[in-house]
């Protein structure tokens, strides 16, 4: 199906035709099917989400949201994006509130070792840093969320954004600096 029949259902859907839905799902499944695997090419193996999981996990996220004007596919897909990012933070949190004690049953040491030379990426600290370049700079953390948890390219994201590739290109490398700077720092302010 055509971009625009994508972005025809959409306007639909946020007008309130729950039809347009049913029929926008099937259209877009694969390709958010594949966000969801870029998002969760980060994660470490044996993950508890699979990338079928998190799309449906984004998708009802996504349902569930009153009024969006969705402006177009690309739009559309950069919100699946963000959603998905939404819920690997909250997984994220909840496995750190567990991990500190949440309640949890007490296992023996024997039972409960699982060593692993794998360090899985800090999705809450990457996320309150991409919240921290936000408030500084929108469009570079709307340009990490797109190219990192949406995998998306430097021509897709330069569309979703309305912006020159350069643009895209020079946001994304003073981003992930920024990013590389404030990350470190706060590993360092908790050690």
């Amino acid at each position: 199906m055509a971009a625009p029949d994508v972005t025809a259902l959409l306007r639909s859907w946020a007008a309130g035709d729950a039809a347009a839905l049913d029929q926008l799902v099937p259209l877009v499944y694969r390709e958010l099917h594949k966000i969801a695997r870029t998002c969760m090419a980060a994660e470490r193996a044996g993950h508890s989400l699979q990338p079928t999981a998190l799309v449906h996990e984004a998708y009802l996220r996504l349902a569930g949201v009153e009024r969006v004007d969705w402006q177009n596919r690309a739009h559309f897909f950069a919100m699946s994006a963000k959603m998905m990012r939404r819920v690997l933070v909250d997984v994220a949190r909840s496995k750190s509130y567990l991990k500190r004690g949440g309640g949890a049953a007490r296992e023996p040491l024997e039972h409960a070792l699982n060593v692993t030379d794998e360090r899985p990426p800090d999705l809450v600290a990457l996320d309150t840093a991409l919240e921290a370049l936000a408030r500084i700079d929108e469009r570079k953390s709307r340009v990490v969320e797109l190219r990192f948890f949406g995998g998306f390219s430097v021509e897709e994201t330069a569309a979703a954004l309305d912006v020159s590739q350069e643009t895209v290109h020079r946001d994304w490398r003073l981003a992930k600096s920024w990013l590389r700077r404030e990350l470190r720092g706060r590993a360092t302010d908790e050690s």
